[in-house]
């Protein structure tokens, strides 16, 4: 139980240091590759939310995923890139290799699909490279350029909106 509020402090502690660093990104360009962190411990359709973005003109290959979950199971096997509270030591760092990667990687657009105060998902999110990140209204405001007000369960609203937005600035 202590260790838990120590990982959280810590956690808390780095994502505070990122959110201070002043991020001045300018989107001016086609969206050609895109990262999307998702929580499957509250949403259920991936699957569908990844294939609306290709009905945008997103290449599948273009898309990278990679999935929270609640109570991550290590025995079992994930259809992709899954992650908990395991993956993150106790002094608020990353411990695995496909999670560095994901973060390190520069896409054109970080979709950070979650709508709850989760400080794991909230870290992944601050360390990401992404050029540009979108996010729910109702997740933390400090950490994405755009904010969507939608319900979790509604992505094909909210993958409309995302390019309905997109096509305007540009």
């Amino acid at each position: 139980m202590f260790l838990n509020y120590t990982k959280e402090f810590f956690v808390k502690k780095s994502l505070n240091i990122n959110l201070n660093k002043e991020k001045s990104e300018v989107f001016t360009k086609n969206i050609q590759s895109i990262g999307l962190l998702i929580d499957e411990s509250n949403f259920e359709h991936s699957e569908e939310l990844i294939k609306e973005l290709t009905l945008h003109g997103i290449a599948l290959e273009n898309v990278k995923v990679l999935a929270y979950r609640e109570k991550f199971k290590e025995k079992e096997t994930y259809s992709r890139p899954t992650f908990g509270k395991k993956h993150v030591n106790w002094r608020g760092k990353i411990t695995e290799d496909f999670l560095n990667e994901f973060m390190n990687s520069e896409f054109d657009l970080l979709l950070s699909y979650y709508d709850v105060e989760n400080i794991i998902l909230k870290l992944i999110t601050s360390e990401s490279k992404a050029k540009f990140k979108v996010g729910f209204f109702a997740a933390d405001q400090s950490l994405n350029r755009w904010m969507i007000n939608t319900e979790l369960g509604n992505y094909k609203l909210f993958v409309s909106e995302l390019f309905r937005y997109l096509k305007n600035i540009k």
